[in-house]
C-alpha cells in the first residue's frame, strides 16, 4: 500500500535523555527513522549483527564514534555503519540534530549492547 507519511503521522518513541524517533517505514528487510536528538545528548555503543545502517544528517551537526575514529557530519552528509561495527551516535553541538537512520534489515531487535 501506497501512503503519505511524516512525523505527525509516523509511530513515535523516545529514548535515552530527551530523544525523539518516528518509523517512516517499517519492514521486516528496511526500516527509516528519523531522530531528533537533543543538544549533548548519545546512546549507548553498540552493534548489529546483521543489521546494515546509514545515517543521514537533515539539521545540525552530529558524530559517529567508531572504533578506530570520530567522524563529524554536517547537514547533508551521512555514513554507512556496516554489521557488527561498534558505534554511537553522539550530539557534541549546542543545538538539535535531526537525522535519518535506514536499516537492512530492521534494526530493532537485532541491537547489541558493547561493553568495553
Amino acid at each position: 500500500m501506497t501512503y503519505k507519511i511524516g512525523i505527525s503521522t509516523a509511530e513515535h518513541y523516545t529514548w535515552g535523555n530527551g530523544c525523539d524517533g518516528w518509523h517512516l517505514l517499517n519492514n521486516e528487510n528496511l526500516s527509516i527513522i528519523q531522530e531528533n536528538v537533543p543538544a549533548g545528548s548519545s546512546e549507548v555503543k553498540h552493534y548489529h549483527n546483521i543489521s546494515r545502517q546509514f545515517f543521514f544528517i537533515l539539521e545540525g551537526e552530529g558524530t559517529i564514534e567508531l572504533p578506530d575514529k570520530i567522524v563529524k557530519l554536517s547537514k547533508n552528509e551521512g555514513l554507512e555503519i556496516p554489521p557488527k561495527t561498534v558505534h554511537r551516535f553522539i550530539n557534541q553541538s549546542d543545538s538539535e540534530v535531526i537525522f535519518l537512520v535506514i536499516s537492512s534489515p530492521k534494526s530493532h531487535g537485532d541491537k547489541v549492547n558493547y561493553k568495553e
